[in-house]
């Protein structure tokens, strides 16, 4: 028997096939790496998982008259690894603004006719600013210079003698650069100017240079910061003490440690009422307080000092424009703070939405993944920025002059504060490489972004990150397209779409269409859980996300996240039949059925509408060869009674863009009811270009709609729908114009 199956391969070539093909419900297998001891099958970290620690104290100043950043720090790493390691490699993401940065000589720009002068001065440089580090001293423990060698933004620093496993090394560095202006050079951190008043507000953040991540995944993380791909980062525990003018307030990673040393008595008081209170914001510093300091401005200098505890970054923003106002939240045994720091233009938007969003964010996001773990999370505002770091992020949101706003305002601020403070979660804590993978916290982050909206704010915009919302995204120039997969920083014009929205509406996809929110939301925090304060991979993300809900999703992740193929269901015909009820020799066992009775009787060209009824077709008993060895028969004439008065349907699709998806029909009956009907992805899995299935209906159908709530992104839905809708010629359409 053996010897015929492998002879017929031979001859049909069915081997070599076999071999080559790689269908859309083919696991993914080698296309993910290899699991081992580090990250094991089930998308977990395994038995001999490590990573490294870096522990730094800081002291910096920011000068509120020159604009300088100086500062010196003491790091100290800790190498877990295996590997015995001769250098150690710093990022120094300030060198991005540089003169002749990689960023500035690899972009690309155009001139065009009426450009504003400010875009063109932006693209080309063309500005009075001289960004970049000035590193003025590496030492070692004993304060001997270490050699080091700075490759853009990235700083080599040789070690004297191999730092082996288990061992840890001290070093320090010292450094100053120019803050940069925002509005003319762009950035993640940096100052904005406020001309009315002379002041100036700063979110700093990329301000010290901090160590690279050394994993077993790639080694050093080493490629360069161009500006898109954000960041991978090791975790540790910071001491950083904070020097500027004595008016001004500071929001920051960690938890203040000396409050009165730079607050007054009356705000530690109502500093620690904040704390115990958790159905509204306390403010710390008032509106009037803040307006009344801006005037001052106060020649003395304080120092305040912040402790954080296992974080991967650290950032802070100073001002003395800061009104300020924070509030309890409870999270499990946990009551983070919630504070909030905003200059009077982002009033009187600020006060009444921002520590309020923190708060929903925190409680939603720790329901869905793991409680947050940290003391605090700020919201600071900043003008046109979205920026996340540990426990403190940068937003925008301005109302005009006058204080009004509309819904496209306020939405747009709550919905990037729910998602910077959402970051708290992803990477801060479940700590991907960023610079690698955008998706893998941005498309995360953006799914529970919504989910929360959804939650708590039924009334705002809840189509961005949604099957709904990408489809204009999916439609788009295949040929400038990049799959998710693709690097951050190739990603080019599908940045965000494949870092924020496609993931998202995969997700959402995916936990409401096919694998329900109940096995979905126990894998997902699985996933959360699994990899807290660790450095996960896509594959484990993909793996944990299978492991914990027995559900396989290979072909999903192989279609949303490996092509630029798009969801594309065409409802190509449906054919109406009934049960014929009388037949010439109801016992005859030898009743011939020839090959294409029933599309003959349907007619050549394809029904657009039920109008011709339901066609009949005969039910013969079943021959004797059709039963084999069994002995038992089932009974003919009670499958023909069964079926006596039913409404057969064959439904062909075709799946026109490629990507496999989850059939949702919408039935129509003629009495007025619906049906909503689900059919799993797994159809597509004997041919992903053409299904046909039979439905068996009591009540007659009079329409057909496939994907009828827009549920799985399908670009063209003009095609889903049965009976088919005539085609406009031109001259209609002017007609109608």
């Amino acid at each position: 028997m053996k010897k015929t199956i492998y002879l017929l391969l031979l001859l049909t070539g069915s081997s070599a096939i076999a071999q080559d093909w790689k269908g859309k419900f083919e696991q993914l297998g080698e296309t993910l790496p290899t699991p081992n001891s580090y990250r094991n099958s089930a998308g977990a970290p395994g038995a001999a998982y490590w990573q490294q620690r870096a522990d730094y104290v800081i002291n910096t100043e920011v000068n509120d008259l020159t604009q300088e950043l100086t500062g010196s720090e003491t790091i100290t790493y800790f190498n877990n690894s295996p590997e015995a390691l001769k250098y150690l490699w710093l990022q120094l993401d300030q060198n991005l603004y540089a003169k002749g940065s990689l960023t500035a000589r690899s972009s690309n720009n155009s001139i065009r006719d009426s450009v504003a002068a400010k875009m063109l001065a932006t693209q080309i440089g063309a500005v009075d600013y001289e960004g970049g580090y000035k590193i003025k001293s590496v030492k070692d423990a004993l304060g001997k210079d270490l050699s080091y060698t700075i490759n853009y933004t990235m700083m080599r620093i040789d070690l004297p003698q191999p730092l082996k496993t288990g061992e840890k090394v001290n070093f320090s560095v010292v450094w100053s650069f120019q803050i940069n202006d925002r509005m003319l050079v762009g950035g993640r951190g940096g100052m904005e100017f406020f001309p009315e008043d002379g002041n100036y507000s700063y979110t700093l953040a990329q301000w010290f240079p901090r160590m690279c991540v050394f994993d077993d995944y790639e080694g050093w993380q080493n490629k360069q910061f161009l500006g898109a791909g954000e960041f991978a980062l090791v975790f540790g525990n910071y001491r950083v003490r904070i020097t500027v003018p004595s008016d001004h307030v500071i929001g920051a990673t960690g938890w203040l440690q000396n409050p009165k040393e730079v607050l007054s008595a009356e705000q530690v008081q109502r500093f620690e009422k904040a704390r115990k209170t958790f159905d509204a914001p306390t403010f710390i510093v008032t509106e009037d307080e803040a307006k009344a300091k801006e005037k001052e401005k106060s020649a003395k200098k304080s120092t305040w000092e912040f402790y954080a505890e296992n974080v991967r970054d650290f950032a802070f923003a100073t001002s003395r424009k800061f009104i300020w106002d924070a509030m309890a939240v409870k999270v499990g045994d946990k009551t983070p703070l919630a504070q909030s720091m905003y200059p009077k233009e982002g009033n009187p938007l600020w006060s009444k939405e921002s520590t309020k969003a923190i708060k929903n964010t925190l409680e939603v996001y720790s329901a869905r993944t793991l409680d947050y773990p940290y003391p605090t999370a700020f919201s600071i505002h900043s003008a046109n920025q979205g920026m996340e770091y540990p426990m403190i992020c940068f937003n925008y949101g301005r109302p005009k002059k006058d204080g009004t706003y509309d819904d496209r305002v306020l939405d747009g601020m709550v919905s990037v504060v729910v998602h910077e403070v959402g970051h708290n979660f992803f990477p801060m804590i479940v700590n991907n490489d960023e610079r690698q993978c955008t998706w893998l916290d941005e498309g995360l982050n953006t799914f529970l972004e919504k989910e929360t909206k959804r939650e708590r704010y039924p009334t705002l915009d809840l189509v961005h990150g949604t099957p709904k919302g990408i489809v204009p995204f999916m439609k788009g120039d295949k040929n400038v397209m990049r799959p998710v997969m693709a690097s951050s920083d190739n990603q080019g014009r599908s940045f965000g779409g494949n870092g924020y929205t496609k993931p998202s509406a995969a997700l959402t996809l995916l936990r409401e269409t096919v694998m329900g929110p109940e096995l979905f939301d126990k894998a997902f925090k699985e996933y959360a859980q699994r990899w807290a304060f660790k450095h996960p991979k896509p594959a484990d993300f993909f793996r944990t996300m299978e492991d914990a809900s027995a559900v396989d999703l290979d072909w999903f992740w192989r279609g949303w996240f490996y092509t630029t193929d798009n969801v594309d269901l065409t409802l190509d015909e449906v054919k109406w039949y009934k049960v014929k009820t009388t037949q010439a020799d109801p016992e005859s066992k030898n009743v011939k059925v020839q090959a294409g009775d029933l599309s003959a009787k349907s007619g050549g060209d394809k029904a657009t509408d039920f109008s011709k009824g339901p066609k009949e077709f005969m039910l013969i008993n079943t021959p004797d060869n059709y039963y084999g060895e069994f002995k038992n028969k089932i009974d003919d004439n009670g499958v023909r009674k069964k079926l006596e008065n039913q409404n057969l349907y064959e439904v062909t699709l075709k799946n026109t863009g490629g990507l496999i998806s989850p059939v949702i029909i919408e039935w129509t009956f003629k009495d007025g009811s619906k049906e909503l009907e689900r059919i799993p992805a797994e159809v597509w899995r004997t041919n992903e270009v053409e299904v046909k299935k039979i439905f068996v209906k009591e009540k007659e159908v009079v329409n057909i709609v496939i994907d009828p709530n827009f549920e799985t992104a399908d670009v063209n839905t003009a095609d889903n729908v049965f009976p088919k809708k005539p085609v406009e010629s031109k001259f209609d359409q002017l007609k109608k114009n």
